[in-house]
């Protein structure tokens, strides 16, 4: 028996072999992964985690596939979701604990129903709250680290450990949790406010993202991070490349920093489109654009310019 069947005859949860990731990002993309599990609970990942790193087995944790571009060539290890089973969330006043495969967008409008100010402005943002947290997700001036209080995460090892927000830093889609670490929950502390006033910045964020993005496509979100110069897309645009299209993929029209999938595009078309916008703003204006996207089962070097 090998590691892959023992590890299929320990979980408890949900375990599918040669998994096409494409049917687990949002765009739509991407090749099979050697195992695709959602553990049952907590004691079950547990368990997983200690198998996985008593046996050298590759493992990388995703959330919904929100913000993800897999290689067309898959991943050779096992990926882990917590999207479907690890998903509690309570409130109690202000304080609301959250697991980590609650959907960020379901944290936030339980919030607003409760009349809690703080994460109004992620209405749309899609993803689980991990991966909001681990990329410190933020739109229209607000972030979901803002009012974050503690962290639960479990280690590679299968042991729980906590951290408070101080021992957290955050920057700008970024933060310090380790990659050898799965969040688990976290717990936050929310402003008490009113119901008009919550709508309002609702409303704000909704619309400005409607107006501005290309929703009725597949696609990542922002593909780079803003650099210190001024926006991504901004400079993409200006570079003239809106509506390149290489195969089934194409910088938005709308909006540059976004780039679709019109229904059959390869990892391969996104990545040609990715190097041409870093090497053309990189020629033309200076700025080195860093990406925002997290890639998965690439090789080294594939996205330098």
């Amino acid at each position: 028996m090998d590691h892959i069947e023992k590890l299929r005859a320990i979980t408890k949860g949900s375990f599918l072999e040669e998994e096409l990731m494409r049917q687990h990002t949002s765009y739509g993309i991407g090749g099979p992964a050697k195992a695709y599990l959602t553990p049952k609970h907590e004691k079950d990942l547990s368990t997983v985690l200690k198998f996985a790193n008593q046996n050298h087995i590759p493992t990388y944790f995703i959330g919904s596939g929100s913000n993800l571009l897999v290689s067309d060539k898959g991943i050779n290890g096992l990926v882990i979701t917590l999207g479907r089973a690890i998903k509690d969330l309570q409130i109690d006043g202000n304080q609301v604990y959250a697991e980590s495969g609650v959907m960020l967008g379901k944290m936030v409008k339980v919030c607003m129903s409760n009349n809690l100010s703080g994460v109004e402005s992620l209405i749309g943002v899609p993803g689980t709250l991990g991966g909001a947290l681990i990329m410190n997700a933020g739109a229209f001036g607000g972030e979901i680290s803002n009012y974050l209080k503690q962290v639960t995460v479990m280690t590679m090892k299968g042991h729980k450990k906590s951290y408070k927000r101080s021992e957290i830093e955050f920057s700008y889609r970024g933060s310090t949790f380790s990659k050898n670490e799965i969040i688990i929950s976290a717990n936050f502390e929310f402003i008490q406010s009113n119901a008009k006033t919550i709508l309002e910045k609702k409303s704000l964020a909704s619309g400005n993202r409607k107006a501005s993005q290309p929703l009725k496509f597949r696609s990542a979100g922002s593909v780079f991070k803003n650099p210190n110069e001024g926006a991504a897309g901004y400079f993409i645009d200006k570079a003239g490349l809106k509506g390149t299209k290489i195969g089934d993929a194409e910088i938005s029209e709308q909006h540059a920093n976004f780039f679709i999938n019109h229904g059959n595009a390869k990892a391969s078309d996104i990545v040609k489109l990715i190097c041409l916008a870093k090497k053309t703003v990189l020629d033309q204006f200076g700025v080195m654009l860093e990406l925002e996207v997290k890639t998965l089962g690439f090789k080294a070097g594939t996205f330098d310019v």
